[in-house]
């Protein structure tokens, strides 16, 4: 096997010296330059920097709705060059269908799929249910809270089973207590379901309670300047935010993106 080979084959989703300019000439922007980064099959991984350092844009890229300048994006060995089946993709905004009930929301993906939604129905119910929305399920998002409405995207984007799922500051919008209540419930559903994800977010201790591995990239243009390996064991309780050795973590992820400004 060639180097290139070994390298795709130890990771499940790979960045390999992704290259991203936007307006190529005088007034270029150059977003990101030289990013490696592996996520292996089944492990969470947190993307944390500076605002304007590129964490969307690589996730884009890797979600096949960018296109790298230079360097490839792979996605279980597969050049990411469009959208895929096999990846499932949530945003800030939940950006749910006002129209249509919270049932009907999380099986929207399935009829865009051009799936069989009597097949997938028991499991859109049982998701609802695992986030605490069986009594809801009739519900428009009007009717819903904030965190309601992020529970239901949730349960949309694992409900036709994607082997990896990519999230974009899912929660930045939330309140603080609902938003430490949908670490949980990402991190409860997360144990069960093992998938292979990215999250992006702006929230060290976000990033330290929900992964396995924090990597944190600099001011533009991006590049990876530390990857950290989480130590603590999973399951984990939200009790661990208030230990010594988090916020140690913490503290030295603050350090890192602070040498930024």
């Amino acid at each position: 096997m060639t180097d290139q080979e070994i390298l795709r084959a130890d990771a499940h989703v790979l960045a390999d010296k992704v290259q991203k300019i936007f307006n190529p000439g005088k007034k270029q922007t150059i977003a990101l330059e030289s990013i490696d980064c592996r996520v292996r099959e089944g492990e969470f991984v947190s993307l944390l920097g500076p605002s304007g350092c590129g964490k969307s844009t690589l996730l884009m890229m890797i979600a096949g709705l960018e296109t790298p300048t230079a360097g490839g994006v792979f996605v279980g060995g597969k050049p990411m060059t469009k959208p895929r089946e096999d990846i499932g993709l949530m945003f800030q905004d939940p950006t749910l269908l006002p129209w249509k009930s919270s049932l009907d929301n999380v099986l929207f993906p399935i009829r865009i799929l051009k799936r069989d939604c009597d097949k997938y129905q028991k499991a859109a119910i049982d998701l609802l249910t695992r986030v605490g929305l069986e009594q809801f399920l009739d519900k428009k998002p009007a009717q819903l809270s904030g965190g309601m409405r992020q529970r239901v995207a949730i349960c949309r984007a694992l409900v036709y089973d994607p082997e990896v799922l990519l999230m974009d500051e899912p929660f930045s919008a939330l309140d603080a207590i609902t938003r430490d209540e949908m670490n949980q419930v990402l991190m409860d559903l997360w144990q069960d379901f093992k998938k292979t994800g990215l999250f992006v977010t702006h929230s060290i201790r976000e990033a330290v309670f929900l992964s396995d591995r924090v990597l944190v990239m600099s001011a533009r243009p991006g590049r990876i300047i530390e990857d950290l390996k989480v130590p603590f064991e999973r399951p984990r309780d939200f009790s661990i935010v208030d230990s010594a050795e988090f916020n140690e973590i913490c503290g030295y992820l603050r350090s890192k993106i602070d040498s930024q400004h």
